[in-house]
């Protein structure tokens, strides 16, 4: 597997996404009498099609996605080339029926959209997958530094009074059972929010690689690392952190059964900079999955309003400081309960770091699925259709935007004709287009550099 497959099954799946977009307008114009002149499965030129009625029902090259071609949008370019001040009203036509139905045109994509999500996140429920994950005890970020600014950062955790070693076991009065849980807790209270903890992981040994560093040194799965060059260690955070200065060769304490010994290891490091040890540490695994079919569809329908809520934020913070919101947490610290606040910075998120333009989101789609491939029975293609449902919810959200070449652009230039009680002119129409056009171009710019810096870290 590598970037080129994995770009591959992204262009599928963002393709289907579409796709069902684009079949939600065309179902709804056949049922408003509205002709459609073509529906494509792709885009680009046409590979193979048939016609049945009035319309043409192709194959196109490019497998992104699809289009419907409504009828009468011929009329519009030949009122702006003649200059006219109204588009023909033929009925059946896009522009020849009344608004109210073109509204229901519009709307009806991103409404297709979200229920493929609430169908997706129903049949995720009941099918179910694996996330690999780690325990409920944390680390702060800030007492073992990954890198040289880290340590300057004042955290939330900090300031609410958490330690190393705490085990977070509700938040907000949820049960917390792992990692996976806690992560969701913070981003449902205030979404892209960075609390300054990082997952506790046991420095045991579960696998070594062959021929690695770890593996030419003598290191055996089951070993303890306790130390390195005579410091403690506690826990794989504590041991990255101590390796942050890049050492070429380091003594490693570690405990063997009953047996201490001093082993002696060359460093090897990755392109990131990051250590090459070649140790694997261990984890657990979190399963979603509803246990009755009535418990998945209620599960789906919740997190697909979940999804929404979550996008919606999301969307706001990048620009505007996020609402504040207090998490409740409740930790055991040396067997002993307490209950802390964390009130998360409110800095919002940063837009370059934070928006995702086409190569990113078919990479993740893609890479998703490709792990997804490597997991036995459905579960994986599980994993890769509530990615899928998420996007979803973020094209039918982004589609509803008041933004003229979006759908929902369109249903206020609807809007604003059923209250003149008049069409708009054909030049008003196009330029507010113009201006759309431009705005989503200057973002789908913003989101490639964006996508360039992610893909060069």
């Amino acid at each position: 597997m590598n970037i080129v497959f994995d770009l591959f099954l992204g262009l599928v799946g963002l393709g289907l996404v579409v796709f069902v977009h684009e079949l939600g307008h065309f179902l709804a114009a056949r049922a408003t009498g509205i002709g459609v002149d073509a529906f494509s499965l792709g885009w680009g030129p046409r590979l193979a099609g048939f016609k049945r009625g009035d319309t043409e029902y192709r194959i196109s090259v490019f497998p992104i996605g699809g289009y419907c071609q409504m009828r009468g949008e011929a009329e519009f370019r030949a009122a702006l080339e003649k200059k006219s001040d109204e588009i023909p009203r033929i009925p059946g036509t896009y522009y020849g029926e009344p608004p109210w139905k073109r509204i229901i045109v519009s709307i009806s994509g991103p409404l297709a959209n979200v229920l493929f999500a609430a169908l997706a996140f129903v049949a995720v429920a009941a099918v179910g997958y694996s996330i690999p994950t780690q325990g409920n005890r944390v680390v702060l970020a800030s007492q073992y530094p990954l890198d040289a600014s880290a340590a300057a950062i004042a955290y939330p955790a900090d300031r609410a009074g958490l330690m190393s070693g705490d085990r977070i076991v509700r938040a907000d009065g949820r049960p917390i059972a792992d990692y996976y849980e806690i992560q969701n807790a913070i981003s449902e209270s205030i979404p892209g929010a960075r609390i300054g903890i990082l997952p506790w992981v046991e420095a045991v040994a579960v696998t070594v690689q062959s021929a690695s560093a770890a593996d030419l040194a003598g290191v055996l799965p089951g070993d303890r690392i306790v130390s390195l060059d005579g410091r403690p260690v506690a826990h794989e955070i504590e041991l990255l952190s101590l390796l942050r200065q890049h050492p070429e060769t380091v003594s490693i304490g570690v405990m063997r059964g009953e047996k201490a010994l001093d082993i002696p290891l060359v460093l090897t490091w990755k392109a990131n900079g990051a250590s090459d040890l070649g140790i694997g540490f261990g984890s657990l695994t979190h399963l979603v999955r509803s246990p009755t079919p009535l418990g998945a569809f209620t599960d789906g329908l919740a997190e697909t309003g979940r999804t929404f809520s979550l996008t919606l934020r999301s969307i706001g913070s990048l620009v505007k400081k996020p609402a504040g919101k207090t998490l409740r947490l409740e930790v055991t610290r040396d067997g002993r309960p307490l209950s802390l606040a964390v009130s998360p910075s409110l800095e919002g998120i940063n837009l370059m770091n934070s928006l995702s333009g086409p190569a990113r989101i078919t990479w993740i789609v893609g890479n998703t699925a490709t792990q997804g491939i490597g997991e036995s029975g459905v579960q994986g293609l599980a994993k890769s259709f509530a990615q899928l449902a998420f996007l979803s919810i973020g094209l039918f959200i982004m589609n509803l935007l008041p933004i003229p070449a979006l759908d929902g652009g369109q249903i206020i230039i609807f809007l604003v004709e059923m209250a003149r009680r008049k069409p708009l002119r054909v030049a008003t129409i196009y330029r507010v287009q113009i201006l759309g056009a431009f705005f989503v171009f200057a973002i789908f710019i913003l989101a490639t550099i964006s996508d360039f810096m992610f893909f060069m870290r």
